[in-house]
């Protein structure tokens, strides 16, 4: 009980700041800190996850949120989070927990490399151009939903980096955007995996709770962060859970 409540603090945290990251914390959390299995976790992540991406998106509407962006990727993304969980019921749990640890340093790196912000298609600036976004967008959506049902992940590690790198979002309009996807994702993935699942309530409401008022309070104070900050932690944190994720498989 008591990692279960640290650990959705930390969960929270992390959602509010970068707009992602969430479920790169939460399904090993869940695994090696609360004990669950991974088909246990995945749901449970999704659920959690989803609810304090929610409560993080609320004190971000005021920065403004790109709705047509959001609408389209998360729309693409919901099939695929279906495809995603029908592959990953497939493959062998290590096999998905070493494929996670891969996906994040990608993540990781191309969130290191960016050394400048430059206005894209999907941007709400004066290079904003719909119909060359639109197809990038649905990509985009298609590719973080089917990791999303893969993986039980809400898609924020793999969103803010794409909708910044691909899309030309500046850092803080994609974390929030990142947030309202990643409700979208979660609730579809969650629907995927739920078939037939019965929830642990005791577990699930000792990590939701801390994780969304960590989620609450972590969102207000990120806006007094500049985007570099928050894109450098973002890595940081990626390489670090990566690090986690590769030494518990190997040594389970």
């Amino acid at each position: 009980m008591i990692a279960a409540l640290s650990l959705g603090l930390f969960v929270g945290i992390v959602l509010g700041v970068v707009g992602g990251g969430g479920s790169i914390i939460a399904v090993p959390a869940l695994v090696y800190g609360v004990g669950m299995s991974p088909a246990e976790a995945i749901p449970t992540s999704l659920l959690v996850v989803g609810i304090s991406s929610l409560a993080a998106l609320i004190p971000r509407l005021r920065e403004g949120i790109n709705w047509p962006v959001v609408l389209i990727v998360g729309a693409a993304g919901i099939p695929a989070a279906w495809g995603g969980a029908a592959v990953g019921r497939l493959l062998d749990p290590n096999i998905l927990m070493l494929v996670f640890a891969v996906i994040m340093v990608i993540a990781g790196g191309r969130m290191l490399l960016r050394t400048t912000e430059t206005e894209g298609s999907c941007s709400t600036g004066p290079n904003r151009a719909f119909r060359s976004c639109a197809p990038k967008a649905v990509g985009v959506g298609a590719l973080v939903g089917f990791l999303t049902g893969l993986l039980g992940v809400g898609g924020g590690f793999l969103l803010t980096p794409a909708l910044t790198l691909f899309l030309g979002l500046r850092m803080k309009q994609a974390v929030g955007s990142s947030l309202a996807i990643i409700v979208i994702n979660s609730a579809a993935g969650f629907g995927a995996h739920a078939a037939g699942f019965t929830l642990d309530w005791p577990s699930v409401l000792s990590f939701a709770i801390p994780a969304i008022l960590g989620s609450l309070v972590a969102a207000r104070l990120a806006r007094h962060l500049s985007d570099k900050h928050i894109r450098i932690s973002f890595a940081v944190l990626i390489f670090a859970v990566a690090a986690w994720v590769t030494a518990g498989t190997v040594t389970a």
